[in-house]
């Protein structure tokens, strides 16, 4: 191993988003990326529990986010608004985050075992925003159905923006998407 260096959880990223790129997320192994990034296997399980969260590290800092500003929204809005709020505050969690973002969703997308686990954090998200709408005095039913609902906004308006060839801001899109949202149930 060469001399220590900053930084081991960035170089590991990077390392696996290479390898996966090269190689697939299959072929791809934990020694590698963590030679990849002139660290020990012992070194990368200290970061990530195994490789597949080296995609999903992240995650719940993003949903924590989300989750605050769904209960920070103003006590006039109503369930929808604070869902839209929540989608909105994750835009500041992908600045300058585009092209990881968009090497990490062609990872995933190639990958059946990553789109189930891709899943799985939507589930984890519509069941916090969920909760959160609960606390403020939301109906279960009501709640579900619109934590579901800014959900599936979220995850087109992300879908959309890994898309772009504009370089547009993902909460111009996510406002658009909304917008989408009005439209379709007006």
């Amino acid at each position: 191993m060469a001399r220590w260096e900053p930084d081991a959880a960035g170089r590991l990223r990077e390392a696996a988003m290479a390898l996966y790129a090269e190689r697939g997320y299959e072929r791809t192994t934990v020694a590698e990326i963590a030679d990849r990034a002139g660290v020990t296997a012992r070194t990368f399980f200290r970061h990530f529990a195994d490789k597949r969260e080296v995609l999903f590290a992240g995650s719940e800092e993003l949903e924590r986010r989300m989750v605050e500003a769904v209960l920070a929204a103003p006590e006039s809005a109503g369930p929808m608004d604070a869902v839209a709020a929540g989608v909105l505050a994750s835009g500041e969690f992908f600045v300058d985050r585009r092209e990881h973002s968009r090497r990490r969703q062609a990872v995933i997308t190639a990958t059946p075992e990553l789109r189930e686990r891709e899943f799985i954090k939507m589930a984890s998200l519509a069941a916090a925003f969920s909760d959160a709408l609960r606390k403020r005095g939301v109906a279960p039913e009501i709640a579900s159905l619109a934590a579901e609902t800014g959900v599936a906004v979220f995850r087109v308006a992300f879908e959309r923006w890994v898309a772009d060839s504009e370089d547009t801001d993902i909460t111009e899109i996510m406002r658009a998407t909304l917008a989408d949202l009005s439209t379709l149930t007006a």
